[in-house]
């Protein structure tokens, strides 16, 4: 059977309840402990413990920070105290400070971090990502674990040089450059990699709404850094009736590198199950759960990736072929995925055409200001649809008659019941504008030179065994 990680961000996620699933679902934490202690890191320890989360027994991961670096992560009077007087204040916050807003009955597990031959980083406030990749990189991590570190750094980094206008290589982090949130993302990295899952499903996160303390100021939530994260990578957000931050900047960026689904299978068995709590009291509990899910071996896996566009519609039979001619052009300029016009009979027995326009959330607004301004409409229409798309890349295939620019797509194989096999194979389509070069250079037929090109691309048949 094939193994999938689903993780339930119904509370949000963050990197401490990523870390505390994880090891809930039965990653090594010797392994983990050797991983983090090579790090060239000091001023905290890592205490692993049982909790009770809405009554329900997690796993809590803690990097315990020393005065030096607390960055006031979980102070709930740091975080929200400005609202006192409003609204949004998170219920259940109280009066609580630092890590004390959960208390354990019981002995942690502790880890002293860091030998005295390590560097001792105290401007911790402004690492910049090079500063972070070169500790990561020091560390005896694996080359899984290491890469996965990489790439949530590569994420959160993109996602802060957006929101301050500057670039990957002059970016500063704050919080997500401070002690504990090295940590928890390395301990990710390798809790992930010694549980040896490469399939993770995450259909959705669920934020909160109101306003949160940074480094920065008072930001809204979700944070930029958040927003950036969910439109770069396309993760579904869901905003809560609840005031607060589910959703933390590491959370996001380790949802990001992680998910390669957002649907669950539609058959799956659940192997395991892990709950890691999180820190901040507020009116969702904080707790992920993670799942490991074994899919029947008849449930193949679609090799295709699924999202969702918006599909906008419009009736004109009062605008003219120039105009009509003139606007398609505009539309694809400014994002639009496809532009399609049909002929219709409308009211009063008139013909017109019926104008639809694929996007995607980012483009959509623009896409309709444009209708509106171009064209005589007075009203569109919009859907949200599912779709499947194949995985593809541009590239330059040789032909006989010379380079071509091709899409290389990837089709799924069927058995000869006409099943999935799980496997793929490469399809090549030559795109068009390298078709009417080569019928410009030569002087022959477009349907000619299709034909030839095609063959060419087309792959060797399979010899008899």
């Amino acid at each position: 059977m094939d193994k999938l990680l689903y993780l339930e961000c119904k509370s949000g996620i963050s990197g401490d309840m990523t870390v505390g699933a994880l090891l809930d679902l039965g990653a090594d934490q010797q392994v983990l402990r050797k991983a983090l202690a090579s790090l060239p890191l000091t001023g905290y320890t890592v205490e692993i413990s049982r909790v009770k989360k809405a009554g329900l027994d997690c796993c809590d991961f803690l990097v315990k920070l020393d005065a030096e670096h607390e960055n006031h992560d979980h102070d709930m009077d740091y975080l929200y105290g400005f609202a006192k007087n409003q609204a949004e204040i998170p219920e259940g916050e109280g009066h609580q400070h630092g890590h004390h807003v959960h208390h354990h009955d019981h002995e942690h597990e502790h880890q002293e971090a860091g030998a005295e031959t390590h560097t001792h980083h105290h401007h911790h406030a402004h690492r910049g990502l090079k500063e972070v990749l070169d500790i990561l990189a020091q560390g005896d991590l694996t080359e899984g674990a290491h890469a996965l570190a990489v790439k949530i750094f590569t994420i959160l980094g993109e996602a802060e040089a957006k929101a301050h206008g500057t670039t990957l290589e002059e970016v500063h982090f704050h919080e997500v450059g401070a002690v504990d949130s090295i940590v928890d993302i390395a301990a990710v990295a390798v809790c992930l990699d010694n549980l040896g899952i490469r399939e993770v499903v995450i259909p959705v996160l669920n934020e909160g709404t109101g306003s949160v303390r940074c480094a920065h100021g008072i930001l809204p939530i979700p944070v930029p850094a958040v927003a950036n994260i969910a439109a770069a990578h396309h993760l579904p957000l869901h905003i809560m009736p609840f005031a607060g931050e589910y959703v933390t900047p590491t959370g996001a960026a380790i949802a990001a590198a992680l998910r390669t689904r957002s649907q669950l299978p539609d058959t799956f068995t659940v192997a395991k199950v892990g709950l890691g709590a999180g820190k901040r009291e507020q009116a969702m509990p904080s707790l992920l759960r993670a799942m490991v899910l074994e899919v029947p071996e008849e449930a193949v896996p679609a090799p295709w990736e699924e999202d969702t566009i918006w599909k906008l519609e419009t009736d004109l039979d009062d605008c003219t072929g120039e105009a009509l001619g003139h606007v398609l052009e505009h539309l694809l300029a400014a994002g639009a995925r496809d532009v399609q016009y049909a002929p219709v009979y409308m009211k009063k027995n008139r013909p017109g055409w019926l104008v639809t326009v694929l996007c995607k959330e980012p483009e959509r607004q623009a896409l309709e200001a444009l209708l509106f301004a171009e064209t005589t409409t007075i009203g569109i229409r919009r859907s949200r649809m599912a779709r499947s798309i194949l995985k593809r890349k541009e590239q330059v295939a040789e032909t006989s008659l010379g380079p071509v620019a091709v899409k290389a797509v990837q089709v799924p194989a069927l058995d000869a019941e006409g099943k999935m096999t799980g496997e793929t194979e490469t399809r090549l389509y030559p795109e068009y504008a390298g078709i009417a070069a080569l019928c410009r250079s030569t002087g022959r037929s477009y349907q000619a030179i299709w034909q030839q090109v095609l063959g060419e691309l087309a792959p060797a048949p399979k010899k008899e065994e």
